[in-house]
């Protein structure tokens, strides 16, 4: 009487040399796919090519009224050209901080009854994604912090350079431009634009890149190349995307 196998039949043979050549196949679909993606990451022509830097819908129609400008830095930067904070914009008596802070966060608080100092609050950040409880404090309030959206240094290098004071005033407490972020992520942005630095909140991307190209043309400031080819790669995945109005 014959024994049986304690081993299950192989199912395929992977002996064969048909098998080894259907391994090598996919294997070299996959290194495709990816050099692919790689190289539309690293070369700027093959994503043009492959149409990652076209945009369509509303967002992308403003930005291509934009002036691209490539020229050297101007030279000259100071924030303190700027007066960020030292003009009530909307003439409420409030600091710009805590009108912004009052607009984005929820479960406000203040110092006291009639003031504009927010004492608490809640900030769902758009730059994470995190929910972050804002308590006013030394050591505490650095966790909200109020980004330019299109920052100063940016906007000093797409033409603010050559504005007047009051303008620049205007720009940089108009906010339109503001947003109450997430304290490491606004530090982690510094001045980069889009070419440099997108919030980790994938999800908030378009209407980030969206809302800078808003400021941008509402002032007349320019892009890099390097700038309008990220904003476009952005808006190329929300062809809906429109610029916001407030």
């Amino acid at each position: 009487m014959s024994r049986r196998s304690h081993f299950p039949r192989r199912l395929i043979d992977t002996t064969t040399g048909w098998f080894r050549v259907l391994v090598m196949v996919v294997a070299a679909a996959i290194i495709g796919i990816c050099a692919a993606v790689l190289l539309t990451k690293l070369s700027p022509g093959v994503a043009e090519i492959t149409g990652e830097h076209t945009a369509t819908g509303q967002a992308a129609d403003v930005l291509a009224t934009l002036e691209v400008s490539d020229e050297a830095n101007p030279g000259g930067y100071d924030r303190d050209l700027f007066g960020f904070r030292k003009v009530d914009a909307n003439n409420d008596g409030c600091d710009v901080r805590e009108d912004i802070l009052a607009r984005d966060l929820t479960d406000v608080t203040y110092k006291y009854r009639g003031s504009c100092t927010v004492a608490s609050g809640v900030l769902h950040d758009p730059y994470t994604g995190k929910t972050i409880t804002f308590t006013r404090g030394v050591k505490t309030s650095s966790a909200v912090q109020i980004d330019h959206v299109v920052a100063l240094e940016n906007a000093w290098r797409s033409g603010a350079h050559a504005w007047d004071t009051s303008k620049r005033y205007a720009f940089a407490n108009d906010p339109y431009n503001l947003l109450a972020v997430d304290g490491p992520a606004n530090q982690s942005k510094g001045s980069a634009s889009a070419a440099y630095w997108l919030p980790t909140n994938s999800a908030y991307r378009c209407d980030y890149v969206a809302r800078q190209i808003g400021v941008k043309a509402k002032y007349s400031l320019s892009v890099t190349s390097n700038e309008k080819r990220a904003i476009l790669a952005v808006l190329h995945t929300c062809p809906a995307q429109e610029v916001p109005q407030s």
